[in-house]
């Protein structure tokens, strides 16, 4: 048995732990029933839950959402584009985003994909300071698709 200010009051039976409890006008709460024997606490049980409630949003609102930013290209794009494009996504991964790449072929420009997967390549180039590919370009439909993730501190 555990006390509201958290001092250990000893083994108690079920009873005499209600009766203390309700003595003080609090909630007996079981914090470890496993335990051999079980711990039993006194507190504010409606308290209680705010707290926790509030731990929880708290340590939600820490977190960091990964979101995906998408770039696109096309398979002919001048080399300063290309650069200007990827300097706009080594800033996405250098705030934590991943980037998905994408190069649609548009008419017959599908029978020059060697020239799609070099553009592909060198946009990987310009960014491999800030990030890492995931994801090798690959083709969905009549896009080319390469995923990049932000480079982590131990690569």
């Amino acid at each position: 048995m555990v006390d509201s200010d958290g001092a250990q009051l000893g083994i108690m039976s079920l009873q005499a732990a209600l009766d203390l409890a309700n003595e003080r006008k609090l909630d007996l709460v079981n914090i470890a029933p496993k335990a051999q024997p079980p711990v039993c606490k006194i507190l504010d049980y409606g308290k209680y839950r705010y707290e926790m409630q509030k731990r929880e949003k708290d340590a939600r609102k820490k977190q960091k959402m990964i979101q995906i930013k998408e770039i696109r290209l096309s398979t002919f794009i001048e080399e300063h584009d290309l650069s200007v494009k990827a300097s706009n996504a080594a800033k996405f991964l250098r705030e934590g985003d991943k980037v998905k790449v994408s190069l649609r072929f548009r008419g017959r420009e599908k029978d020059y994909s060697s020239k799609g997967l070099d553009v592909m390549r060198r946009f990987a180039e310009h960014t491999n300071e800030a990030g890492v590919v995931e994801r090798k370009p690959e083709f969905e439909g009549r896009s080319l698709i390469m995923i990049m993730a932000p480079k982590n501190d131990k690569q």
